[in-house]
């Protein structure tokens, strides 16, 4: 049996903003943060400073990494209800990973217009000077 999405209005959670309750909206996701508020790496204060409010988008500004999206998971209680959602341009999980395939040309020419510079520099040098 699937759990039912437990849904909440920006009004009602504005006032869950103190270290005994500590709520925050990401990607209109709820969260009930309270209890990690002395584990977080950043300090309490920014947690706090964002408490009961949206806090998307200093969310997004630090880059957190996957291990943090996938820890913050823990602590979702909700979502908002549909008439107090926002649309976000990163409303999924930026992917973390490296695997992204280099362009040939990319490669080829990241060592040979540094080459041709220097024999033209070298050319120039000697006609000049030689």
């Amino acid at each position: 049996m699937e759990q039912e999405i437990k849904l909440f209005t920006r009004e009602e959670l504005k006032c869950r903003n103190t270290r005994e309750d500590a709520i925050l909206i990401i990607h209109n996701g709820v969260y009930d943060v309270t209890k990690f508020l002395e584990e977080h790496p950043g300090g309490e204060e920014v947690l706090l400073e964002r408490a009961g409010q949206d806090g998307t988008d200093p969310f997004e500004d630090v880059s957190h990494s996957s291990d943090a999206r996938s820890l913050m998971q823990q602590y979702k209680i909700g979502e908002l209800v549909e008439a107090d959602r926002t649309q976000s341009k990163a409303a999924f999980p930026q992917q973390w990973t490296n695997d992204t395939p280099r362009e040939l040309g990319n490669a080829w020419s990241s060592w040979v217009v540094p080459l041709a510079l220097a024999l033209a520099a070298t050319l120039l040098y000697r006609y000049l000077f030689g």
